[in-house]
């Protein structure tokens, strides 16, 4: 475990992700990154130099075969408080606006309900579980599709609503954080969005795979180019 801890410290150290006394709320999918978010930061707050919390929550869309008992018995056996809030945002964007294109609007509505669900909480601090690929694919996104160079920020404050986003992922590759997930043995919540494995981002990822192929170290390269641009957000403190 510790060959992913270690990234994972050393990313929340570049960024001073975390301060003395936070509580941190995790965005809870149930899906490998999260999960995994979530078993490394309560691993990472048993030793940790700044004393930290982590709370759990969980947007239900409203699909009728979500089934989000697992996960709700692994933080009851972790001791981490688990808070679902249930929606209708599956119906309102695949049956009334009918979207054909809907990861961006779900995204903006899941964080949406994330954040308010942390200010009810008394939290001011989401960790969500961004991984290194989300990155690299996110900056090729919009440079493909929107003509920016762009990305999400490893830390993001929003002044509207004064909550502080972090994603202590973000060295982590998603292979190491699907091997790391199986091996021990986190519950994964079946993903059942009608989008899953369809969307733009997935065509990305296979366009970004296929360079790996070509040019080994390809996503490195890109990763470090945005770090030392750096893109908005990206300075490293340290």
């Amino acid at each position: 475990m510790q060959k992913i801890l270690s990234p994972l410290r050393r990313c929340v150290q570049d960024y001073d992700m975390i301060e003395e006394g936070d509580r941190i709320a995790v965005g809870l999918s149930g899906g490998k990154d999260s999960m995994l978010l979530l078993h490394c930061l309560n691993l990472l707050s048993k030793f940790y130099p700044k004393r930290f919390t982590i709370e759990a929550i969980t947007v239900d869309m409203g699909f009728p075969d979500a089934d989000f008992s697992p996960i709700g018995d692994y933080c009851t056996r972790e001791g981490i408080p688990h808070t679902i809030k249930h929606t209708e945002l599956a119906e309102l964007i695949f049956d009334v606006r009918k979207e054909s294109n809907p990861c961006s609007l779900c995204a903006k509505m899941r964080r949406g309900i994330l954040d308010d669900a942390a200010k009810e909480l008394g939290i001011s601090k989401l960790a969500l579980g961004h991984n290194f690929d989300d990155a690299v694919e996110t900056f090729l996104m919009c440079q493909i599709y929107e003509g920016r160079i762009s990305c999400f920020s490893p830390v993001t404050y929003l002044d509207r609503s004064g909550m502080t986003v972090i994603r202590p992922l973000l060295y982590v590759p998603e292979k190491t954080v699907r091997a790391y997930a199986a091996k021990a043995e986190l519950p994964i919540a079946k993903n059942p969005c009608p989008s899953n494995g369809s969307s733009k981002r997935q065509e990305i990822k296979e366009f970004v795979d296929e360079m790996e192929l070509r040019w080994p170290g390809y996503k490195q390269r890109i990763f470090g180019s945005m770090q030392r641009l750096p893109l908005d957000g990206w300075q490293m403190k340290r």
